[in-house]
């Protein structure tokens, strides 16, 4: 059963015309919305995901490198100051070994200043 009436029929095709329109008008506000922001953060030197991931990656690499020349440094001066410790240990044994005592290092000798000359 359709309407006899038209105003009835007229006023509906006139509400889905204005609800396109209305969808439409939101569509186009939406992408100038975007546009705008993507002018707007374009200008503030944002940096996008991909140059982000990449210098995180980098800064990652860096920091395992850094932590693993740490460990070689240290096993390094550890190495270098075991071998100095060693000699002095072995010449308090052998004396001791001998019977003898252990000779107490000489102090340096100091340097006079010299003389003060005259008032």
């Amino acid at each position: 059963m359709q309407s006899q009436n038209r105003f009835f029929d007229d006023l509906s095709k006139v509400l889905n015309g204005l609800a396109g329109t209305v969808a439409g008008v939101g569509r186009e506000a939406e992408s100038s919305a975007r546009e705008r922001a993507k002018e707007w953060f374009g200008g503030m030197d944002f940096v996008s995901r991909d140059e982000f991931d990449a210098v995180k990656e980098m800064a990652a690499k860096a920091r395992a490198e850094a932590d693993a020349l740490k460990k070689r440094v240290d096993a390094l001066e550890k190495a270098a100051s075991a071998p100095a410790s060693k000699p002095a240990a072995k010449r308090a044994t052998a004396s001791k070994a001998s019977g003898q005592k252990a000779a107490a290092p000489k102090p340096a000798a100091r340097k006079s200043a010299p003389p003060k000359t005259g008032d």
